[in-house]
């Protein structure tokens, strides 16, 4: 199967190493494009929300005193991605998350994960801005809720991604966008990403003549 799983939290701050928290985790799982999934739950990791991130996410500490345990949740999250490889917009925000949430549970984190923040800035770079939102304006991209609560968020990098790999086959002749040329084009450096394009597109070109 051709899964990828894409994901959003909602944290107390910026950083586990700084103590922060996840308060809610969302999983779209989409199969060759398509959602054939959700998952979401808000989490409760026994730490204090502070009032400005409560302002931001709407989340309060009185949700999140009545959530599941963060482990609990968290175990769930990962039998829920299975082997999936993650997509993220900011991915390095949320596998921070992730990894260090998942390790709190006892659980290991090796999935890789491809960035649309990274991706939409190499092709995209007449974008005004490459905050989720303002991509979701700028291709005109259905918003799904209330930013910054983890589902939101996550169907929208959702529609982001379809929206990248529709452009990819499309503009660029990708015939397989899939997760490890993501992964691919992300590291790229931005004067080089029209020579990985035309090596994707000739190793389409080739397959098809063989």
């Amino acid at each position: 199967m051709n899964l990828i799983a894409v994901i959003d939290f909602e944290t107390t701050g910026l950083s586990p190493a700084m103590g922060d928290r996840a308060t809610e985790v969302a999983i779209v799982l989409l199969e060759a494009g398509v959602v054939v999934d959700r998952f979401q739950s808000l989490m409760n990791a026994g730490v204090h929300i502070p009032a400005f991130i409560t302002s931001l996410t709407g989340i309060s500490n009185a949700m999140i005193a009545v959530a599941p345990a963060a482990d609990r949740v968290m175990r769930d999250a990962s039998r829920f991605v299975g082997n999936a490889p993650l997509v993220a917009h900011n991915a390095a925000f949320d596998r921070k998350f992730w990894q260090a949430e998942l390790a709190m549970a006892g659980e290991a984190a090796m999935h890789a994960f491809a960035c649309t923040l990274l991706v939409s800035r190499r092709l995209y770079p007449q974008a005004p801005s490459h905050k989720l939102g303002v991509l979701v304006d700028y291709h005109q991209l259905p918003k799904t809720g209330r930013a910054h609560r983890a589902l939101a968020d996550a169907e929208m990098a959702a529609a982001l991604l379809g929206q990248i790999q529709h452009d990819l086959r499309t503009r660029h002749r990708v015939s397989r966008p899939d997760h490890s040329m993501l992964m691919s084009l992300q590291r790229c450096a931005k004067p080089a990403v029209r020579a990985l394009m035309a090596r994707y597109a000739d190793a389409a070109d080739a397959c098809a003549v063989t």
